[in-house]
C-alpha cells in the first residue's frame, strides 16, 4: 500500500492547535477521523475571516470531498452532534453521506451530565468540562454503557436504561435530578435523537479497512493530548479516554501496522485547562500576557487557560510516548513581544535533577523547573511566510526543540487563519 495513515494527536495538555492543523493537512488525505474524546473537545478554524468550532465532528468536515468519521473510541451527546449539524449545514455544507459515526461509540446519556456535575462539586473535583465524558466512559468499561448500535432495539434499550437508573438512584439518593429521572422520557429523547442520527451510524471499522485497502489516505485526529491520557497522563487529573496513537488505533479499528506516520502539536509555551500539577505555571502578569496574547480561553467552557514557559522534559516524553515522527508548532507568534524567553530543559526534585517527566502528581506538583533563556526574536511572526526568513533568535529557539526531542519540527503556525503557516522544507 503507498497511502497514507497518519496520527495527528497533542503532545501537552490539549488546546494545542489541532483544529487548525487538521484543516491545513486535510487536502492531502480522504477521510479524516475523531478517535476519541466527547464534546469535551473545542477544536477552532479560522478561515474566510470567520471562527468554527467543533466539539464532535471532525475539522476536516470543512475541506471539499473529505468524508469525516467518529469513531468507535468517541463518547457522543446525540444533542451536542445535531446542533453540529446544524451549524455546518448553515455554512453550507451537506453533511449526508460526509459524516459517519461508528455503531459502536457509545451514547452519553442525561443522567452522564449530572454525575460528571455531582462530582465536580466535590472538593477532589478534577475540573471538567461536565459534559458527561467520564462518566460515560465510566458506564463502558462497567459494562452497562449504551452504544448506537442499541438504537435497533427500543424494547431492549429501555430495559439497559432502566437497569442504569436503579442502579445511579441508590448511588446518588440525594440528587433531586437523579431521583426525577424517567426512563420513558429519556427512550422518547433518544427515538427523536435516531430520527436524525440513524442516516450517519454505521460500521465504521469495516468501511475504514475498505478504504485502506483501495489506497485511500487516513488523518487519525485526537483530543486532548498526551498528557492527559488515562494511562500516561498526569493521573487522576487526566481525560478518560487515550489520545495517543496507540489511542488513535484501538479508538478507530484501524491497526498499528496501518499507521505510517505519527504527527504531534504543541504550542510554543504550555498551557493547562482545569485541576492538577504544572511545573512551567507562570502565575504572574508574564502568565497572564500569554493568555492575553494567545486568546486562552477554552473553545467548550469558555475557562481562562493556565499558562506557563514550554516544558521540554514533559514535551520529550509525549513525543516518545506518541512515537512523534514530525512536530508542528503553534502559537510562537504569542511570545512576539516578550525580551526574553524560557524553556524549560529539567526538573529539581528533592535536589537531584532530572530530565525525566514525572506522571506521580504527589511529586510533580512540587518539583522545581530549570530553565535555559533565549533572547525575544521581537518581530511579528505572522507576517513571515519562509522558514529563511524567521528570526535567528526564533530559529534558536526550534533549534534546541528538535535537539531535545530528537523529532523534526515541519510545520510552524505563526496565526489563527489558514493562511498563517510556514512549512520547513
Amino acid at each position: 500500500m503507498n497511502n497514507r495513515v497518519t496520527v495527528l494527536a497533542g503532545l501537552q495538555w490539549g488546546d494545542e492547535g489541532k483544529g487548525k492543523i487538521v484543516d491545513i493537512l486535510s487536502p492531502e488525505y480522504d477521510y479524516v477521523v475523531r478517535y476519541q474524546g466527547g464534546a469535551n473537545a473545542g477544536h477552532t478554524i479560522v478561515f474566510n475571516g470567520k471562527k468554527y468550532i467543533l466539539h464532535l465532528i471532525p475539522s476536516g468536515i470543512f475541506t471539499d470531498n473529505v468524508i469525516c468519521i467518529i469513531g468507535n473510541g468517541t463518547v457522543v451527546d446525540p444533542e451536542a452532534f445535531i446542533e453540529e449539524l446544524e451549524t455546518i449545514k448553515k455554512n453550507g455544507i451537506v453533511p449526508e453521506d460526509r459524516i459517519f459515526i461508528s455503531k459502536d461509540a457509545h451514547v452519553i446519556l442525561p443522567y452522564h451530565k449530572i454525575i460528571d456535575s455531582i462530582n465536580e462539586s466535590s472538593d477532589k473535583k478534577i475540573g471538567t468540562t461536565k459534559r458527561g465524558i467520564g462518566p460515560a466512559y465510566f458506564d463502558k468499561y462497567a459494562r452497562r454503557g449504551i452504544k448506537f448500535n442499541d438504537f435497533s432495539d427500543f424494547e431492549n434499550l429501555q430495559k439497559k436504561v432502566e437497569s442504569n437508573l436503579e442502579i445511579f438512584k441508590k448511588i446518588f439518593p440525594t440528587s433531586e435530578e437523579i431521583q426525577n429521572l424517567e426512563s420513558e422520557k429519556i427512550i422518547s429523547g433518544l427515538k427523536k435523537h435516531k430520527e436524525i442520527i440513524s442516516k450517519y451510524i454505521t460500521d465504521t471499522r469495516k468501511l475504514l479497512h475498505s478504504v485502506v485497502r483501495e489506497g485511500k489516505n487516513i488523518l487519525l485526529e485526537g483530543a486532548q493530548g498526551v498528557l492527559l491520557d488515562v494511562d500516561f497522563g498526569t493521573y487522576p487529573f487526566i481525560t478518560s479516554s487515550s489520545p495517543t496513537s496507540g489511542g488513535a488505533c484501538t479508538g478507530s479499528g484501524i491497526p498499528p501496522t496501518y499507521l505510517t506516520d505519527i504527527k504531534g502539536v504543541f504550542k510554543a509555551y504550555t498551557t493547562r485547562v482545569g485541576e492538577g500539577p504544572f511545573p512551567t505555571e507562570l502565575k504572574n502578569e508574564t502568565g497572564e500576557l500569554i493568555a492575553k496574547r494567545g486568546a486562552e480561553f477554552g473553545a467548550t467552557t469558555g475557562r481562562q487557560r493556565r499558562c506557563g514557559w514550554l516544558d521540554l522534559v514533559a514535551l520529550k516524553y509525549a513525543v516518545e510516548t506518541n512515537g512523534t515522527n514530525e512536530l508542528i508548532i503553534t502559537k510562537s507568534d504569542v511570545l512576539d513581544e516578550f525580551d526574553e524567553i524560557y524553556a524549560c530543559t529539567d526538573y529539581e526534585v528533592k535536589g537531584e535533577t532530572t530530565n525525566d517527566f514525572i506522571t506521580d502528581c504527589n511529586v510533580l506538583k512540587d518539583v522545581k523547573p530549570v530553565y535555559k533563556k533565549f533572547n525575544g526574536w521581537k518581530k511579528n511572526l505572522n507576517k513571515i511566510k519562509e522558514y529563511n526568513k524567521l528570526p535567528a533568535e526564533y530559529i534558536n529557539y526550534l533549534d534546541l526543540i528538535e535537539e531535545y526531542t530528537s523529532s523534526p519540527i515541519k510545520f510552524i503556525s505563526t496565526g489563527p487563519s489558514r493562511e498563517e503557516i510556514i512549512i520547513k522544507k
